[in-house]
């Protein structure tokens, strides 16, 4: 049995694990003070161009969208999101725990489109009635979305302005953001970013890392940020653990060349998906690919190869996903193809 079921099932990048053995006797400050962690948001804010963030290491993205949901919002406001965004379908209600609704826009391949946010936000102050309503004190998006597609530069900066319109913050949910910022289809990049999002994370669990997100606010992080996350229960004592991690990470650009590598691998599992004629359930320009198989084909496979549920198309077709990531080899990729070949004979 081999694997395609998610870019989380590998443990960590050796160099990472390296790092970690070789640091592992010295005594550091705890919660983020230690000097791993100081370099790491050196590094980052570099990479972004933003010399005045404030950066946060947190241990995953979940944890991570609920803290910093409720952290920039008010007890009286919730978020809008796409209808089929994480926080919305895959979160499990860590957003309604924290004591915020999530407000649904239609989803458009993943995306939100700045026209529908707009609309949504007019007619949400025109009714007379609104100071009853839950009010839209934020916008969440993800990059790459559910769907593994991309906003565009053109795309991201008119939410933004639409954000600014009604001093609303834009945050971005950057769970595979490595996978997204290399893709070849991309126009984006972590400083445009930066000048776009109020705030957003880099994720690492799922991008060569053992765990761990970095929540980068451009401008200026909530106040007393460090204390919402410990009222949470996510402040980790042993903060060198995700210092460590993306300080290595953001070395001689590791993340983004082992984020490149899984959506090479991508584009070879895709271009053998299209060779044997299989029916794409749309197009992803990441390392995410989304296939609609046959159900009796699907549990032949399912078999021998993991990978991943994701909706069902009729009674006889489903959509599964196929995910590459940091540690995918070619090997593999052509073991999937070569039992594509043999279950077709």
């Amino acid at each position: 049995m081999f694997s395609f079921e998610s870019d989380y099932t590998e443990g960590a990048h050796p160099l990472i694990l390296k790092r970690l053995a070789e640091t592992n006797l010295e005594q550091l400050s705890g919660y983020g003070s230690d000097t791993y962690c100081e370099s790491a948001k050196a590094k980052i804010k570099s990479a972004c161009e933003c010399p005045d963030a404030d950066i946060f290491f947190l241990t995953g993205g979940t944890q991570t969208n609920a803290i910093v949901i409720d952290a920039l919002l008010n007890s009286y406001e919730g978020v809008i999101s796409a209808k089929s965004g994480h926080i919305n379908v895959h979160e499990a209600g860590a957003i309604e725990h924290t004591g915020h609704k999530v407000l649904e826009l239609p989803s458009h391949d993943g995306k939100i489109s700045a026209y529908e946010l707009s609309d949504y936000l007019k007619n949400f102050y025109e009714d007379e009635n609104h100071s009853h309503m839950v009010f839209p004190g934020m916008v969440y998006i993800s990059h790459p979305t559910e769907y593994g597609t991309l906003y565009t530069k053109e795309e991201l900066t008119a939410i933004s302005e639409v954000c600014h319109i009604y001093k609303i913050p834009l945050y971005l949910d950057g769970a595979r953001l490595g996978y997204g910022l290399m893709s070849s289809s991309t126009d984006v990049t972590l400083p445009l970013l930066a000048k776009l999002c109020d705030a957003f994370y880099i994720g690492g669990t799922k991008v060569g890392a053992l765990c761990g997100e970095a929540v980068v606010f451009p401008h200026k992080a909530p106040t007393h940020f460090m204390t919402i996350v410990k009222q949470h229960g996510a402040l980790l004592a042993k903060g060198r653990l995700l210092g460590i991690q993306f300080d290595t990470l953001f070395t001689d650009n590791l993340y983004f060349t082992i984020s490149r590598h899984a959506i090479k691998m991508a584009e070879l599992l895709k271009e053998g998906f299209q060779k044997r004629g299989y029916t794409f359930y749309l197009d992803s320009p990441t390392n995410q690919q989304f296939i609609v198989l046959e159900n009796r084909e699907m549990e032949r496979l399912k078999e021998k190869v993991a990978f991943s549920f994701w909706e069902k198309v009729d009674e006889t077709h489903t959509v599964v996903r196929f995910a590459t990531s940091w540690a995918t080899t070619e090997e593999n990729v052509q073991k999937l193809m070569d039992l594509l070949e043999e279950l077709s004979e």
